[in-house]
């Protein structure tokens, strides 16, 4: 079930003072909602820092409450992304936050020669898994960088530390699952839902 605007921006305050909390004071966060936040939903924290990403961390699977994956996810973009340092508290003034509540993957029942068919570019992200290695990218990904369905597909391959057409190949296992994006505006201003359809590409 979709969040509303209301909702969305709880979930970025939330993560937001998960953030700052721990940044500040090394503590985490203790809060539940009400609502769609009981429920169990997979999501994704970024945090993106002048336009560049900051961190981004999450849970693409339905374990945890959406509240308590929020501020876990939250806490992880911001310490825990191992291609950043932590964040400082320097830094928090200029960090713009975005949360992504997610629907559970599906796995695509495609032949592999097909698979880019039933991407939606705009709409899906992808989780590619094989053997130990898996990556996800979030559905915003292949907007940013302009990407078409094949290249989406390359991408997460090489997310996972794959060969960038293991997506061609039959043991390689391909899901698709979408978002809905909540982010502030600007450091600490006011929350919109993004349209990524309405994206140029």
């Amino acid at each position: 079930m979709l969040l509303t605007l209301k909702e969305g921006e709880l979930a970025v305050r939330l993560a937001r003072e998960a953030v700052e909390q721990y940044v500040r004071e090394r503590k985490v966060l203790k809060k539940e909602l009400e609502g769609k936040f009981a429920e169990k939903r997979g999501v994704f924290t970024t945090l993106n820092k002048h336009g560049m990403l900051r961190g981004c961390i999450g849970f693409p699977y339905p374990v945890k409450r959406l509240d308590e994956a929020i501020i876990d996810s939250a806490i992880s973009a911001a310490v825990k992304d191992p291609r950043f340092p932590p964040v400082g508290d320097d830094e928090l003034q200029d960090i713009v936050v975005e949360v992504t509540v997610l629907t559970p993957p599906q796995r695509l029942e495609a032949k592999p020669l097909e698979r880019s068919k039933y991407v939606k570019v705009g709409k899906d992200g992808l989780m590619v898994k094989k053997g130990m290695f898996s990556g996800l990218l979030l559905p915003q990904v292949a907007v940013e960088h302009n990407f078409d369905e094949e290249e989406f597909l390359t991408q997460t391959c090489l997310k996972a530390g794959l060969p960038p057409d293991c997506w061609l190949e039959e043991d390689t296992e391909v899901y698709v699952f979408q978002g809905q994006i909540f982010e502030e505006t600007e450091p600490y201003g006011r929350v919109v839902e993004r349209d990524l359809m309405s994206c140029e590409r």
